[in-house]
Parts: structure tokens; C-alpha cells; sequence
């Protein structure tokens, strides 16, 4: 089972608005000893989200999808994922009580009485139509929620709404696989050397060590001076610090310059 993640928005794919959600996750599971396996974005385009959304929903993986679950004409995340699964929408009634609690609020806040019967209230009740089946996810920042199909998890393309709807999937479906698997990373910092001559090292010590995955990050400064490759292992804990020394051994026997602090 992996950790997925889904960005739905026309906005984002046009440059209109700069993504926030991707470091967010990474983040929030970096700090549970979690890692993101994959990530898609897609435009607001029905028939790609529903073929995106049948795929993974085969995969088993656990899916965070944020963006187009509004109730406005290019929201379509609701609509496709009940197409994908070959369900109805149906109005959730959790929701419902949810976006009539912050109708109430919006109301107090001008000093006037709710009005029920209203075309926005009617229209505003189209969010809390969610795939049959489907459970809410609680919003802390406007209380319209948000919905999950098995360990698919459906949240608002707003980021400050995302963030906290998503922390709560996971701790409230996900804890067990907290801090389940012990990881270790260490780099050095490499100058005047190419990809290519590092590969046979880099091929030895994924061949000596199993448990560990070694990478390199080439950075590109202005001046060639200023270029260099962060080049380290990660993995088992029992093995990167092996791992590690070896490197360092071998780059040491080849003459390398390297450092082991950030030159930045």
C-alpha cells in the first residue's frame, strides 16, 4: 500500500495559483514516519478524473485528493468520484447538518435569521452531496466537510482547509502505520566530479547493503564552481551508518572532494 496524493484544478495547472498542497503532505508525513509514494495533478476535466480516480481506487493505495469538491460548475471531484465508483450522490446527512450549522453562523455574524428556503442555502446544500457510502471528513475552518471512500480522502483545494482535513484522515484512520518502519539518511557534498564516475560506487554499496537506497542530487550553481551533487544513502538504520562509512571510504580512496556540510 502506498501513500498517494491528487491535485484537481484547472487554476493549478495554468500557473493561476501555485500549488501548497504537495510540501504540506510531505511534511505531515514525514513527521508520522510516513513517506508520499506518488503524486498526479489534474485539470478540471471530467472524464480524466474519473479515469484517474477508478485507477487508484484499484490500487488499494491510500489517496488524499484535494480540490474540485465545491458546488460550483467546474467543482467535479464529487460527481466523478461517484461516476468511478458507480454510485449515486446522495445528500449526507452529517453534511447537511454541518453546512446548516455554518449557515446559522454566517447569519448571526450579520444579525439576520437564517433563511432555509433560500436558492444559496438549496445550493449550498450540494456540497454535503457526497458518493453514496461515503463519510464525512470535519472541516475546523468553515465546518463544510469533506468526504472519504474507503482510504480515499477528499478535501478542499484551499490549503488552510486541506492541511488540518487531511491530518485528521490520517490520525483518525492511519495511526497504526505510524513510525512503523525505522529510517536513517546521511549525504556529503561532492564537487568536481560527474554522475557518471560516481554510478559504479553508487551500484556497489545498493549491492553490498540491501536495506539501503543511495541517491544523488545534482545542484547547478551560476558559476561551475557552485555546482555540486548531494550524494548519500537512506533506509534501515542498521545499515546506513555501514552504508555511509563505506562511501565516505571509497570516495576517500578515489581522491574525491567532498564535504559533509551544506555549502549553501
Amino acid at each position: 500500500m502506498a501513500i498517494g496524493l491528487i491535485i484537481i484544478g484547472d487554476e493549478i495547472m495554468s500557473g493561476k495559483r501555485a500549488d501548497k498542497h504537495f510540501s504540506s503532505v510531505v511534511s505531515m508525513l514525514k513527521a508520522r514516519g510516513l513517506q508520499l509514494g506518488w503524486a498526479e495533478f489534474v485539470g478540471d476535466e471530467q472524464e480524466r478524473i474519473v479515469s484517474v480516480l477508478r485507477r487508484t481506487f484499484a490500487s488499494g493505495d491510500i489517496v488524499f485528493s484535494c480540490g474540485g469538491i465545491g458546488a460550483t460548475p467546474d467543482d467535479h471531484t464529487r460527481q466523478c468520484t461517484a461516476m468511478a465508483l458507480g454510485v449515486p450522490l446522495v445528500l449526507h446527512p452529517e453534511a447537511e447538518e454541518k453546512i446548516r450549522e455554518r449557515t446559522e453562523d454566517m447569519a448571526a455574524q450579520k444579525g439576520i435569521r437564517p433563511d432555509f428556503d433560500s436558492p444559496d442555502y438549496r445550493q449550498r446544500l450540494k456540497m454535503g452531496e457526497f458518493p453514496q457510502g461515503a463519510r464525512i471528513i470535519p472541516n475546523s475552518f468553515n465546518k463544510i466537510p469533506g468526504f472519504s471512500v474507503g482510504t480515499h480522502y477528499f478535501v478542499p483545494g484551499f490549503p488552510e482547509m486541506a492541511a488540518p482535513m487531511i491530518e485528521w484522515s490520517l490520525d483518525t484512520y492511519h495511526s497504526s502505520l505510524f513510525n512503523q518502519e525505522s529510517r536513517d539518511e546521511r549525504s556529503v557534498y561532492v564537487f568536481g566530479s560527474a554522475e557518471a564516475s560516481l554510478t559504479p560506487l553508487m551500484e556497489s554499496i545498493e549491492r553490498d547493503y540491501p536495506l539501503v537506497k543511495i541517491f544523488s542530487l545534482p545542484r547547478i550553481g551560476a558559476q561551475p564552481s557552485g555546482s555540486f551533487i548531494e550524494l548519500g544513502v537512506k533506509g534501515e538504520p542498521s545499515q546506513v551508518g555501514k552504508a555511509f562509512r563505506d562511501l565516505r571510504l571509497s570516495l576517500d580512496g578515489r581522491k574525491v572532494e567532498y564535504r559533509t556540510m551544506d555549502p549553501e
